[in-house]
């Protein structure tokens, strides 16, 4: 089976543009491609993705598991369980898996309501 060649074809309306042109076309197009995928890892989050988040921060997984249900309670989830995590750690001047550890045993709350409001 031989493969048709139409590389040519297309390509042709590409074949005027300068390496410049090119360059930018192809950033163009990347944004394109991934600017929904950006869009909804803004927006969209689960549990899991953020009980993997604070893994990677160094928590163990039942640290993690009580960490997010304790930031779903007060449904911040959307705000990202390890954003959180870090603006107690560095509003309190403490290390991220000190604070972590403070809100499991409820302190410092009040600094998570005071920055993002209400508070369950």
């Amino acid at each position: 089976m031989e493969r048709q060649d139409d590389f040519a074809r297309r390509r042709e309306h590409l074949k005027d543009l300068s390496e410049e042109e090119l360059y930018q076309r192809f950033w163009q197009l990347t944004d394109d491609i991934m600017s929904p995928l950006v869009d909804m890892a803004r927006k969209y989050t689960s549990p899991s993705i953020e009980r993997s988040v604070l893994l990677r921060m160094g928590f163990d997984s039942l640290q993690a598991k009580e960490l997010v249900k304790k930031i779903g309670d007060r449904e911040l989830l959307g705000k990202g369980a390890g954003h959180v995590v870090l603006k107690v750690a560095q509003e309190k001047g403490i290390t991220v898996k000190e604070a972590g550890q403070a809100l499991i045993d409820d302190r410092y709350w009040d600094l998570v309501d005071k920055h993002w409001g209400g508070g369950k």
